[in-house]
């Protein structure tokens, strides 16, 4: 249950309230980091490959404090070592752009990279995210095409209003042409309060080739 994992991360970050401490952990072959503000608890991990351009994260975030927050994929910016950065780009864009250019193969394999993550870990089962998302969509629609536009709109992080007890995930999208996030700094700002997470060299993303502009 992702509550619980959330529990956990919280009871972690709590020992460590002080310094405000980023957690990191494996889980289904992902590194994730997770770190915990004002009872407000951020995850993410980098996706196995880019798509279409796009480096993408796995986020998840819980809201265990005493008031509803908003969170939105364009929160989250991309800081480079060099003082240059990327904000995520909103789910309408990234969707629109799986939709008109993204071949079924792009969005198999992005929906498999972020099922695999996902569901490596046993006990994230989010109240308001991709999973509920994927099944109101397929729900509505019958044919080929149609299923996977519907996949991708589900597996794209939203704006969403999280009331205290609920959470959420979806991956976030960076339109850096291919190129991985490399080094510099992951940042977002949710209910008044930063998270910032330090980036490494993520082994298990490989560039494809920009796209031709």
């Amino acid at each position: 249950m992702l509550w619980r994992l959330f529990l956990c991360s919280g009871m972690m970050a709590a020992c460590w309230a002080a310094r405000a401490q980023v957690i990191e952990f494996e889980s289904g072959g992902l590194k994730y980091q997770t770190l915990t503000r004002q009872g407000v608890t951020v995850m993410f991990a980098h996706m196995p490959e880019p798509v279409r351009g796009y480096a993408i994260v796995q986020v998840a975030v819980s809201n265990g404090s005493q008031a509803p927050c908003v969170v939105q994929p364009e929160s989250f910016i991309y800081h480079r070592g060099d003082g240059t950065s990327i904000q995520a780009a909103p789910a309408r864009s990234v969707i629109g752009s799986l939709i008109e250019k993204g071949s079924r193969n792009d969005v198999i394999r992005l929906v498999t990279a972020y099922e695999a993550g996902l569901y490596g870990l046993s006990r994230l089962r989010s109240t308001n995210g991709y999973e509920q998302r994927r099944q109101a969509a397929l729900a509505e629609v019958s044919s080929t095409r149609l299923k996977a536009a519907a996949a991708a709109s589900a597996i794209a992080f939203v704006a969403t209003k999280l009331a205290p007890g609920q959470s959420t995930d979806g991956a976030v999208f960076f339109n850096s042409y291919g190129r991985p996030l490399i080094g510099g700094r992951l940042v977002t700002r949710i209910a008044g309060s930063v998270f910032e997470f330090n980036l490494e060299t993520p082994q298990e993303i490989t560039p494809d080739k920009p796209e031709p502009r």
